[in-house]
C-alpha cells in the first residue's frame, strides 16, 4: 500500500527523464575525470543545466558556451591586472553585460557573469588564465555531452 502512494505521482516520462539526466551527468563526470580536469564537477553541472532547462538545448548551450568564454577571458584579464576588490568585481560584471549586448548575445550575460565571478573571486592555485581555460573546458564538455544526449535521446518538450 505504501509503495503505491510513493510512486503514485511518478510517470513513465519522469522516470525516463531522470534516467536520461543521470546517465548524461555520469558520462560528463567520467569524461571530465578521464581528462583530469581540476574542477571536473562543472562538466556534469553544465550537463544538468542544459538537459533540465525549459529553454531549447541548442539555444541554451550556445548561450552558456559564449557566456563562459566571455566570462573566462574577462575574469582572467581582470585577475591579471587588478586586485579583486568589490569595485573591480562590479566593473567586470558591468563589462560582461555590455559586451554580451554588443555581441547580440544577451542570453549569455548571466553565464559570463557567473564565470567571471568564479575566476575572479575564488582563490585558485593556478594562474588566472589557466583557471579561465579550465572553466571553459569543463563547462564546454558538459554542454557537448548534454547536446549529444538530447540528440540521441530526445524527450517531449517540457512546459514552463
Amino acid at each position: 500500500m505504501a509503495r503505491g502512494i510513493f510512486l503514485s505521482g511518478v510517470s513513465r516520462e519522469s522516470v525516463l527523464d531522470s534516467v536520461r539526466t543521470a546517465l548524461a551527468a555520469l558520462v560528463a563526470v567520467l569524461l571530465a575525470r578521464l581528462l583530469k580536469l581540476p574542477e571536473y564537477y562543472w562538466a556534469p553541472i553544465s550537463t544538468i543545466v542544459i538537459i533540465q532547462s525549459t529553454i531549447p538545448p541548442h539555444t541554451l548551450g550556445w548561450q552558456r558556451f559564449v557566456g563562459t568564454a566571455l566570462g573566462a577571458v574577462l575574469g582572467a584579464a581582470f585577475a591579471t591586472f587588478f586586485r579583486p576588490t568589490a569595485v573591480v568585481y562590479a566593473l567586470g560584471i558591468l563589462l560582461c553585460g555590455l559586451l554580451a549586448w554588443l555581441l547580440r548575445a544577451q542570453g549569455a550575460y548571466r553565464f559570463a557573469a557567473i564565470t567571471l565571478s568564479i575566476v575572479l573571486l575564488i582563490p585558485h592555485t593556478s594562474g588566472p588564465w589557466i583557471v579561465g581555460w579550465h572553466r571553459f573546458l569543463e563547462v564546454s564538455l558538459g554542454i557537448a555531452v548534454a547536446l549529444v544526449v538530447t540528440i540521441v535521446w530526445p524527450m517531449a518538450k517540457k512546459s514552463g
